[in-house]
């Protein structure tokens, strides 16, 4: 990943940001695929084919920014196997696993609100 620039406004703000527990958790799970890519690897060990058949409308370019962000960060492993063709899985890390209680109750708040305001 390309980095960035330390005198950025988004570098500013992203330091200042993560000073809140509660920001940065949400930092680490931001965006448009993370929480569905972390919720599908809470079932196991998944290949990029499995992961880009879940998610039929994630392109192949985003789906591998995604996971480079999830394992940049600490959330999912990446293990190489050295086979031809080479194998590679995903799997979360025990930090990105204890979301998986936190991911209920945000997933059944969704669910009660969504409903009084659709």
């Amino acid at each position: 990943m390309a980095a960035r620039k330390e005198n950025s406004t988004y570098t500013s703000n992203e330091k200042y940001i993560v000073e809140c527990d509660l920001t940065y958790a949400v930092n680490k799970i931001g965006g448009r695929w993370k929480i569905l890519i972390i919720s599908k690897l809470e079932k196991g060990k998944m290949r990029f084919g499995e992961l880009k058949k879940e998610f039929p409308y994630i392109t192949e370019r985003m789906l591998t920014l995604q996971l480079r962000a999830l394992e940049q960060d600490g959330l999912v492993k990446r293990t190489v196997y050295a086979e031809v063709p080479p194998r590679v899985e995903y799997e979360l890390t025990e930090m990105a696993a204890a979301f998986g209680p936190i991911f209920q109750q945000l997933s059944e708040w969704g669910g009660k609100h969504r409903k009084l305001f659709n």
